[in-house]
């Protein structure tokens, strides 16, 4: 049976929409505050792109109200301005919005003033000269931070205007569980511990309860616990005093005190190592900590949502994961259910992200192929959503036409899911006849009989038509071009005017040629 899509409209802009920074129709603004001419020009020529607008103002009276006229979606603000000092501008600035990143330049490596401006929520800091390599990393990772804190993952009860990747689907009663959950513990101020296998969407739900929470106007931050060494991930999350190790020139502020009043995600909590796991505790229990290599009890105001893939259970009997951390931690879970375990929601998923990808790859697939639907059902997607995602992003990509047909798909799904139900010769009394006629070198006649059989189907209310269909046709055509070639796939690829490898994913299909899985 066809699933029909409405095309996307790529100029809707309405209230509620979810943007991209990545679309080219979605303009991210850096507003630069800067009295050097030649500095700003030079951050101009660097950064601006067709995904990207630099602002500048060059005193911070005209700062502050750029901000407020404005909304850029992250700040370059020079400590020392002609008419004020950069600590009252940025403290102007997060009076207007405490969650738009900051990144504070200044002339002096060691100084105070940046270090005290990290204290109050800065983003980081850069040093003059201005490293240009480091300035683009620093200010791509703002802007991803300020899309984070500000584009809210919906939930299946809310309206939006465009489909985004940010919307969490399912309609099933494992899914139905998720979102209750979510709507009882986002106002609370409790700790929330995210079970689930990778590509469930634990990122998504932390940033879900986020933004329903009362915290959601106040910074917000994920970690991935994974990506970084323990000694790294100590200093990210705590800060450290000068000379704490080798390396540690200056001071630097900590995340848990940047983002003081806001909201922190540790994904992948569970590779934590055990120091920073004590840490981590005292910070759950009290809401203070020392910075490493010092001495003066930091207190700080954040609340703490993590995630794990792992059995944080058998961690802790096998004694790699604290007991007492994850007794704090476990006060309030929510288990995300692998993809294999809600195949029904399979089709909702398949048609919300060919709209997306539709929009984003000016695509216009309108159906997909019930056969296709069948294989996206069938497989087991061991990387989950994710995996999913990908894959339809993957077929778009490849895709012709409005239809999108198994042959799109990756090879991945292709191969571990050939068709189980197979169409025998006599499938109907008319099929068999048609087959016949084409046997016997009768096309017009095998055409009325396939029109025949179109019809009887109709009119005995039998399903699958169009696939029962298609796969007859699909047969006696590879068949005779198969025959007609001797069976050279690149002059038979030649002539449909199709790939090799479209070719050889329809033959094995239509179990022409042996399954490569079995070779």
């Amino acid at each position: 049976m066809e699933r029909e899509f409405e095309m996307m409209n790529t100029d809707s802009n309405g209230s509620g929409s979810v943007q991209r920074p990545n679309e080219p129709s979605e303009l991210a603004t850096l507003l630069v505050i800067d009295d050097e001419p030649n500095l700003v020009f030079s951050i101009r020529e660097t950064l601006s792109s067709p995904n990207l607008n630099v602002i500048s103002a060059f005193t911070g009276r005209d700062g502050i109200e750029q901000v407020r006229q404005r909304r850029p979606n992250a700040v370059l603000l020079d400590v020392r301005l002609p008419d004020q000092s950069g600590l009252d501008v940025y403290d102007r600035i997060r009076q207007i919005d405490p969650r738009l990143p900051v990144v504070i330049m200044t002339a002096f490596a060691k100084t105070d003033t940046a270090i005290e401006a990290m204290s109050r929520g800065a983003y980081e800091y850069l040093t003059k000269p201005v490293d240009f390599r480091k300035l683009k990393s620093v200010v791509t990772k703002a802007l991803e931070l300020s899309r984070l804190s500000r584009i809210s993952p919906t939930l299946p009860n809310e309206a939006v205007d465009e489909p985004s990747a940010e919307k969490i689907v399912g309609h099933s009663p494992e899914m139905q569980e998720v979102y209750k959950k979510i709507g009882r513990i986002a106002p609370q101020e409790s700790t929330v511990l995210i079970l689930g296998e990778s590509g469930t969407g634990k990122e998504l739900v932390a940033r879900a309860i986020y933004q329903h929470s009362n915290r959601r106007q106040m910074p917000y931050l994920a970690i991935n616990c994974a990506a970084l060494p323990a000694t790294i991930l100590e200093s990210e999350l705590f800060g450290h005093e000068r000379g704490a190790f080798t390396g540690a020139e200056q001071r630097r502020i900590g995340k848990f005190e940047q983002v003081n009043g806001g909201t922190i995600f540790l994904d992948e909590i569970g590779d934590m190592s055990p120091a920073t796991q004590a840490m981590a505790l005292r910070l759950l229990q009290e809401q203070q900590f020392e910075r490493v290599g010092g001495n003066d009890t930091i207190t700080t105001d954040v609340r703490i949502i993590a995630a794990t893939n792992r059995d944080l259970g058998k961690d802790v009997a096998e004694g790699r994961f604290r007991q007492d951390l994850y007794y704090r931690l476990n006060g309030f879970t929510i288990q995300l259910p692998p993809l294999r375990d809600r195949p029904d929601d399979i089709p909702g998923l398949a048609e919300h992200f060919v709209k997306v990808f539709n929009r984003e790859l000016n695509k216009n697939i309108r159906t997909i192929a019930p056969t296709t639907m069948e294989i996206l059902e069938r497989h087991q997607w061991p990387g989950n959503v994710r995996e999913f995602q990908s894959a339809i992003r993957y077929a778009l990509v490849h895709a012709s036409g409005s239809v999108l047909f198994p042959e799109c798909l990756p090879d991945t799904c292709l191969v571990a899911n050939q068709p189980s139900v197979r169409y025998p010769m006599d499938i109907h009394p008319v099929i068999a006849e048609m087959n016949s006629s084409v046997v016997a070198g009768e096309p017009e006649f095998a055409f009325i009989k396939l029109m025949e059989y179109v019809r009887n189907v109709l009119h005995e209310g039998r399903q699958d038509l169009y696939r029962n269909v298609i796969h007859e046709v699909d047969r006696h055509m590879f068949h005779e071009v198969m025959k007609y070639f001797h069976g050279n796939q690149l002059q038979a690829a030649e002539r449909l005017g199709i790939s090799r490898m479209t070719l050889r994913s329809k033959l094995r299909a239509l179990g022409m040629i042996p399954d490569r899985s079995q070779n």
